[in-house]
């Protein structure tokens, strides 16, 4: 689940008017289905418990594991239409000649103390200072796992351009980031850059980085549509309707970035089990699913294998291709599907 329970005390996020979005009642940011059970303060702290004195030894991984390292100078000779997974929900695509970047986390934990929390299972294939300059940051939400304030910072001074979710901008903003350099959206508004047209599309979930912040901001899903290809990047998601109006309304999409980790029946309507994230690679009419959001943190009981195996089955059945990249392992998005059982 997200870290954002584990945080007391962070820097307050300036409050903006966002109530002309539908998204928003009351002051707050709210899902089109109400979650069927609300993490209150008695649930968050027995979830707690359980991760830090009740978790199954398998969850976290028993060797080093196998990233392919990259420079700098590979990633320029690169063809356009590559993709690199970097880990959980960082992917690094080249799509119109330049390079963009999903939910950028660098940290050694995704949590607002880098002296607990979840901590990565390896490191980035690529540091940050050497990655090349990046027409745009897609941000899907502000948890932990996937805003890390020491790697925003960091990237800025290369970035174009940082799209947000609704909210998510202004924390960019108050960490110093140049105004000029954000854009923030609300579902289903879209912007253009570099020849890159992105879409804001739902999502269910929830957002905060403190216990006094939750769902002050936005989360989104994007579709990132060029002119050679259509990519689906999901995001944190419970299972929703919308998926199907995303696929009605941009699809098809030649690859999927799907959230397929991190869940628990627990959290059901925050973050999909794995056959709900291949209904919803279906339901946004891809072509390949690449599953994300997995083997890089532990937030969650189940087997840090567990996600790969599952998807792997439950696609096989169903006839769906997978792309399954290593750490750092280019991948074509014209030829997405395939990849090695690194995991086992």
């Amino acid at each position: 689940m997200s870290t954002a329970f584990l945080s007391s005390a962070c820097t307050s996020l300036p409050r903006a008017d966002y109530s002309s979005s539908p998204q928003q009642r009351e002051g707050n940011f709210r899902n089109t289905e109400p979650r069927r059970e609300a993490a209150g303060l008695a649930k968050t702290l027995q979830i707690a418990w359980r991760f830090m004195f009740d978790k199954p030894a398998d969850t976290v991984p028993d060797r080093a594991l196998d990233v392919l390292p990259l420079s700098q100078s590979e990633l320029l000779a690169a063809p356009d239409l590559s993709l690199w997974r970097l880990g959980h929900s960082t992917l690094l695509l080249k799509l119109e000649g330049r390079f963009w970047l999903t939910d950028p986390v660098f940290s050694l934990r995704a949590s607002p103390f880098q002296w607990m929390g979840p901590k990565r299972f390896h490191a980035p294939p690529i540091a940050l200072d050497q990655l090349p300059p990046i027409a745009g940051v897609i941000l899907s939400h502000d948890h932990y796992d996937h805003l890390d304030e020491a790697a925003v910072k960091a990237l800025a001074p290369k970035v174009e351009l940082f799209v947000t979710p609704l909210g998510v901008g202004d924390r960019l903003i108050a960490w110093g980031i140049p105004a000029a350099k954000v854009r923030q959206l609300d579902w289903w508004q879209a912007t253009e850059h570099q020849g890159l047209r992105l879409v804001c599309t739902p999502a269910q979930h929830f957002s905060g980085r403190s216990l006094s912040d939750g769902n002050q901001t936005l989360w989104a899903s994007w579709a990132l549509l060029g002119q050679q290809a259509r990519v689906f990047f999901s995001g944190d998601s419970g299972y929703f309707d919308g998926f199907r109006e995303i696929g009605e309304r941009l699809g098809p999409f030649d690859l999927s970035l799907m959230e397929t980790g991190a869940y628990d029946p627990q959290w059901p309507d925050v973050h999909m089990q794995p056959a709900q994230s291949l209904q919803a690679h279906l339901d946004v009419k891809a072509r390949v699913m690449l599953p994300i959001h997995n083997g890089t943190f532990d937030l969650a009981m189940h087997g840090w294998t567990d996600p790969f195996e599952q998807i792997s089955a439950l696609a096989e059945k169903q006839g769906v291709p997978l792309s399954m990249p290593r750490i750092g392992e280019r991948v074509a998005l014209q030829a997405a599907k395939g990849g090695s059982a690194w995991w086992r």
